[in-house]
């Protein structure tokens, strides 16, 4: 009896084949889902400047969230009023109608008292001991369709004190993760 020799060369060939472009096939998956995600869902931002200290420092990695509903308090990511091509970073003070009024260094929101918590009392202490006010007297009424914004380290903070009250769709996404320093993440 004589046994036939089999090839298995171009069988081999072609599961080789066959694999590579599952995994092709998987990358090119992979890759559209996070581009889908991270353009009309979720936004991986980084931190620059000092403008939300103590809350966010410089070169913070941060996930945002594109679909919110505004809510005072919230971290929210904005596109710059006044410079094209730019984020900031601010925390959401006004809704339209509010009015905003910063007395003695205490924040109000229609007539009441805001606690906030995350501003550095060290700095406000050092503010009222050089006979200053860590925020300016102010007071504003927030236009229809549009957000009253400030940043946490209000001294050197470039937010609605100086561009004014932001539009709506000018509100890009909401802060949920700092991810980056590792020994710093939280959730918003």
């Amino acid at each position: 009896m004589v046994e036939e020799k089999k090839e298995t060369q171009p069988e081999e060939k072609k599961g080789l084949l066959r694999s590579t472009a599952e995994v092709a096939g998987l990358t090119i998956l992979m890759f559209a889902i996070w581009y889908v995600v991270f353009t009309f869902i979720l936004a991986n931002d980084s931190v620059s400047g000092p403008s939300m200290q103590p809350t966010f420092e410089n070169n913070d990695r941060i996930i945002s969230i594109r679909h919110f509903t505004k809510k005072r308090g919230q971290v929210v990511v904005i596109k710059a009023p006044d410079q094209p091509n730019t984020l900031y970073i601010k925390r959401l003070i006004g809704l339209p109608g509010d009015t905003v009024e910063s007395k003695n260094d205490h924040l109000y929101v229609n007539g009441k008292e805001v606690n906030q918590s995350y501003l550095s009392k060290k700095w406000i202490a050092n503010a009222h001991a050089a006979g200053m006010k860590y925020t300016n007297d102010f007071k504003v009424t927030v236009p229809k369709g549009y957000y009253w914004v400030m940043g946490d380290h209000r001294d050197v903070s470039n937010d609605s004190r100086r561009f004014g009250p932001v539009k709506a769709n000018k509100i890009v996404s909401e802060v949920k993760l700092r991810y980056w320093p590792l020994t710093d993440i939280s959730w918003f």
